[in-house]
């Protein structure tokens, strides 16, 4: 042996069985301060959810639509009311002048009655129901999507932490291989580079543990994103409860058709809008017939005079001169033969003029009581109205000819109404071939559980024999590494096989439109 030999064995013999390792990760499973069930999931996802939440949002305007549409067919009330103020001054109307000598303010009140029929308004509660139970459906069809999704992501997270657990279970073998490894070096059955090699393999097992967990974790943060949730403790003390056996599928695939065709929700959704879409037809079709309008209403106003002293003065300058053409008149009457008209008054003699013309002794000054009534007439700003005359009209229209307006609504209905039932048999072919894919989809993984078992327990039997072998010094640590690493993959495939059954199971159930378990 040369001097190069000698020299590598000597530090082989010398060097440490281990180098300096990382910390080692925890194998076991503290026990979780919150647990979430898929029930639990569903029904949080249906609060919190803002995709679902989105979708709740069109069921208000739905309802209020159908209303307004029965509304429609009731008159419609108008209530209103005015204040204003007018300047003296001269203002022209139809070519006349008017002579304002005070200010004013002026208040009113109007009570509108309106209604039209038409073809439009006579079809809109249809319509609107139809709407509104297109709207219905793809609510429901949302809270199927949101049910389906929270599941899918349920089954990922525990598929994830599944395989974290067969992560650490791969740590406890490799460190089992270890312990060997290094037991036989120690007393000279085995080498350091068989040490070695165990160390590498049993580094690498922990560092898929790490991303397995940091996989399982996120797994957690997008089914809490997607519930619309956040969690108040960290993410790796979240635990799911629910287990989900798997037994042989039964179902009938002509009878998953069947049910499909009456449940499934989007199918439903694209037959409502189909019918949304008839009614649309309808009412573009009934523009031509008449169309009745009525109306009526109530009106009051006031005016009330901001100067009423100046209201006075006018009013007490008019019955000076009245008071003047009375005298006048009376001068006339006593001219007459025999001194005024036998009979008239008081004996024959004429009325007193001051009196008769509402003024006082003094001949200069209103009455009080007059005067007094000028003021209350006009104290009647904002509420004493003077009503108005009742008003009411009818009106018939007939449309004749409107531009081809109508033609063009009525043959974009027509596309919409066929757009709408080719959508309507697309749909059903889409959910026709979603349930008979998934049908074959959930046989397959069946199968394939089946053959992820055999090869799960023929990797098993593998690393025995070459764990024995290698105790007896008759295998190499690369036919443990080897057996390690398929037993690792036989696990893990045996994992995704029995969760991809599972998703499958619920896409089938999403496609079906309702539960089958």
């Amino acid at each position: 042996m040369n001097r190069r030999a000698w020299l590598f064995l000597l530090s082989g013999a010398a060097a440490p069985l281990s180098a300096q390792a990382p910390p080692a990760i925890s194998l076991d499973r503290l026990p979780p301060r919150v647990t979430l069930s898929l029930g639990e999931a569903l029904s949080r996802a249906r609060v919190s959810s803002p995709t679902y939440r989105q979708a709740l949002n069109d069921a208000g305007p739905a309802r209020w639509a159908v209303r307004n549409a029965y509304g429609q067919l009731v008159p419609q009330v108008d209530v209103g009311g005015s204040l204003g103020y007018v300047g003296s001054g001269q203002s022209q109307f139809g070519g006349s002048l008017f002579n304002q000598t005070s200010p004013s303010l002026t208040s009113g009140y109007g009570v509108q009655l309106n209604m039209t029929l038409n073809g439009t308004v006579l079809t809109g509660p249809g319509a609107q129901r139809a709407n509104q139970r297109a709207v219905d459906a793809d609510i429901t069809s949302a809270a199927r999507s949101l049910d389906n999704d929270i599941t899918i992501q349920y089954l990922i997270t525990m598929q994830a932490t599944a395989q974290t657990d067969v992560s650490r279970q791969q740590i406890i073998r490799n460190r089992d291989f270890l312990e060997l490894a290094q037991a036989r070096f120690q007393v000279g059955q085995g080498t350091l580079l068989d040490v070695r090699q165990a160390e590498v393999t049993h580094g690498q097992s922990e560092l898929t543990a790490l991303r397995a967990e940091q996989t399982e974790n996120e797994a957690k943060l997008e089914l809490l994103r997607r519930m619309g949730v956040e969690l108040p403790v960290p993410v790796a003390e979240l635990g799911l409860t629910d287990s989900f056996p798997v037994t042989p599928p039964q179902w009938d695939l002509e009878q998953l058709l069947r049910m499909a065709e009456d449940e499934n929700p989007a199918l439903r959704a694209a037959s409502a809008r189909q019918d949304a879409a008839t009614w649309s037809v309808r009412a573009a079709r009934s523009e031509y017939l008449p169309s009745l309008s009525f109306n009526a209403g109530w009106q009051g106003f006031t005016q009330e005079f901001t100067n009423s002293g100046l209201l006075v003065d006018q009013q007490t300058a008019g019955a000076i001169r009245n008071a003047a053409n009375c005298e006048f008149q009376n001068a006339l009457i006593r001219q007459l033969p025999g001194g005024g008209i036998p009979g008239y008054d008081n004996g024959g003699q004429v009325p007193d003029c001051r009196a008769f013309a509402g003024l006082d002794a003094t001949g200069q000054a209103l009455l009080p009581e007059n005067r007094a009534l000028i003021l209350n007439q006009n104290n009647v700003w904002p509420f004493s109205f003077v009503g108005q005359p009742f008003r009411a009209s009818v009106q018939v229209s007939i449309p004749i000819f409107t531009g081809f307006s109508r033609n063009l609504q009525i043959s974009r209905a027509n596309a919409q109404r066929e757009d709408a039932e080719e959508a309507l048999r697309a749909n059903r072919l889409q959910v026709r071939s979603a349930v008979h894919a998934r049908f074959l989809e959930v046989q397959t993984s069946h199968r394939a559980i089946a053959v992820q078992e055999f090869n799960q327990r023929a990797a098993r039997e593998q690393l025995e024999l070459a764990s024995e072998r290698f105790r007896l010094g008759a295998g190499s640590t690369l036919e443990v590494s080897d057996a390690q690493a398929a037993i690792a993959r036989a696990e893990a495939d045996y994992v995704n096989a029995v969760y991809a059954y599972h998703r499958a199971v619920a896409e089938l159930e999403f496609a079906v439109g309702r539960s089958l378990r």
